[in-house]
């Protein structure tokens, strides 16, 4: 019989030791579902070339496996951030030879660089989330009053959606930071 390891699960595989030509003699395999060795008295049942632990009926509440939390994103935000705001500043400049535009995405930029840099001492972490949410605030405002003021969801519309969803990400690290 054919045997996997994974850390400190043995998995046997019937089928391919069949094709190989052994036999297998493992008292605990089910006849349908071949099980794995049986460690602190959980099975787990190998069906195709899945793997999935026995449904337990317990009415416990499930949590989603992932771990992080939207604080952690935070230094990602302001980084992505900072290049959108750059980006479309130089763009509206080269378009239409807008300097506001330009100044603001440098200006966007510089926050969201100094933010970044900030998040990455520990004791710097809340301030850096402060000067990330107050600068996705900001802009949330601008772009929100060029949005009422022009009915245009392009480009207003959509860069009021992104300063919100980092306002909201800077919003989730500075509370996880100061409390």
């Amino acid at each position: 019989m054919m045997t996997f390891s994974v850390a400190p699960l043995v998995i046997q595989m019937p089928a391919i030791a069949a094709a190989k030509g052994a036999s297998s003699s493992n008292s605990n395999d089910h006849p349908k579902f071949p099980s794995v060795n049986h460690q602190n008295g959980k099975s787990i049942h190998v069906v195709g070339i899945c793997l999935r632990k026995p449904k337990s009926h317990s009415r416990s509440k499930r949590r989603l496996p992932c771990k992080s939390q939207l604080a952690d994103f935070a230094p990602v935000t302001s980084a992505a951030y900072g290049i959108l705001l750059f980006s479309g500043g130089l763009f509206a400049f080269s378009k239409s030879g807008s300097k506001g535009s330009l100044f603001g995405g440098l200006t966007g930029a510089a926050l969201m660089t100094s933010a970044y840099f900030l998040m990455q001492a520990s004791e710097t972490k809340a301030i850096g989330d402060a000067l990330g949410f107050g600068s996705a605030f900001l802009f949330s405002s601008v772009f929100g009053i060029r949005l009422a003021a022009t009915r245009k969801l392009i480009p207003a519309g959509l860069l009021l959606s992104l300063s919100i969803c980092a306002l909201v990400v800077f919003t989730s690290a500075y509370l996880q930071d100061s409390l």
